[in-house]
């Protein structure tokens, strides 16, 4: 598999061009070794995976896509390869290297040109967009702790208990099924709180009449899940019932409309509409969803300015929400992975209003 997208690099490349991955989410794709630090260089015909000692002896055991090379002096071993494969032309991963660490290659691979087109960035970005098989299954491994965590969870989430306290027994719990981290800082918020979308968890206990929402994701084998679940405790008003209801309808009928050929931003227009239409403009201010892989915000998005055309194979998040500034806020979540006639759910969640 890694082989493979090299492959697909290197068929890119010519005789005198190279390309450097330095980023930790692209050296990982590459090579299937996760470091903080270390570099892979593509040319044409040969590819190497410069890593420092820390990583060395097990990169060394591991990797089989590439030869791996010990790194002591990393822009010098960079110029050495290049000036050994007749490269004179280098690309860099433009989208994500600084501007001082791309003057710093510059000033010391003498005789390459270091080259700032994200050419590569975007031939990788639609690479990791379409999922194989294997990442798949690491995917629905990682939404199955996801699922569990949601259920262990329902059961624990009582009035009086802190905010902060709920997130922590989640994400626990998450690492106790094998979880390997978090797929990013668990978002769990209450009563008013919950009219912040990307609200942190604080000391604020859960009351009775409150909605909460969960947002969170495990990670298997470096890949991530993501999804939101919004819960009443004791009591939901007419109103709550209503909200809730019109972001659920939003979500189900954009599901329905998902499958290759079709525009991202055309997607978010199906739930968008509804939540205009029911009278609650400008409370929904994000993207409809966005993909998922190896980051929990990979490219396209369900957004009004996407115009990518999904293809098979994409796993994309869709979670519309309604925010009523010092109320309340409602956010529904799941994963879906396209396919050429529709889209399958991964997520197995309850999305249904649960009043605890």
């Amino acid at each position: 598999m890694f082989k493979q997208r090299i492959e697909t690099i290197q068929k890119e490349l010519a005789k005198n061009e190279a390309f450097l991955v330095t980023s930790d989410v692209n050296r990982f794709y590459f090579t299937g070794f996760p470091s903080s630090a270390g570099g892979v260089l593509i040319t044409a015909s040969s590819a190497v995976l410069l890593i420092d000692f820390r990583y060395f002896e097990k990169a060394k055991a591991t990797v089989t896509g590439c030869e791996v090379q010990l790194s002591q002096r990393f822009d010098s071993e960079v110029l050495a390869l290049c000036r050994d494969a007749g490269v004179d032309s280098l690309y860099v991963e433009a989208d994500s290297m600084s501007l001082s660490r791309f003057a710093a290659l510059q000033a010391a691979l003498e005789g390459v040109s270091v080259q700032n087109s994200a050419r590569f960035d975007g031939i990788t970005r639609d690479m990791r967009m379409i999922k194989t098989a294997e990442e798949l299954a690491c995917i629905r491994k990682a939404q199955e702790m996801t699922d569990a965590a949601f259920t262990y969870i329902l059961d624990r989430i009582k009035p009086g208990r802190p905010e902060r306290e709920i997130m922590l027994d989640m994400e626990f719990y998450m690492r106790s099924l094998g979880s390997e981290g978090v797929s990013f800082d668990f978002i769990v918020v209450s009563g008013k709180n919950s009219s912040l979308p990307h609200g942190v968890p604080t000391e604020k206990p859960v009351a009775c009449g409150d909605f909460v929402t969960m947002d969170f994701g495990a990670v298997y084998h470096g890949y991530r899940s993501d999804m939101t679940r919004t819960v009443a405790v004791g009591e939901v008003s007419d109103r709550q019932r209503q909200v809730y209801n019109t972001v659920l309808r939003a979500q189900l009928e954009a599901e329905k409309v998902i499958k290759a050929g079709v525009v991202c931003r055309d997607v978010d227009k199906v739930a968008r509409d509804i939540i205009y239409g029911a009278g609650f403009e400008g409370c929904f201010g994000h993207g409809l969803g966005h993909s998922i892989g190896l980051e929990c915000h990979e490219s396209p998005a369900f957004s009004p300015r996407c115009d990518t055309v999904l293809q098979a194979g994409t796993v994309m998040t869709v979670e519309p929400g309604i925010y009523l500034e010092n109320q309340f806020g409602v956010r529904i979540e799941d994963m879906v992975y396209v396919t050429e006639t529709g889209s399958i759910n991964l997520t197995a969640s309850d999305k249904q209003l649960i009043v605890l």
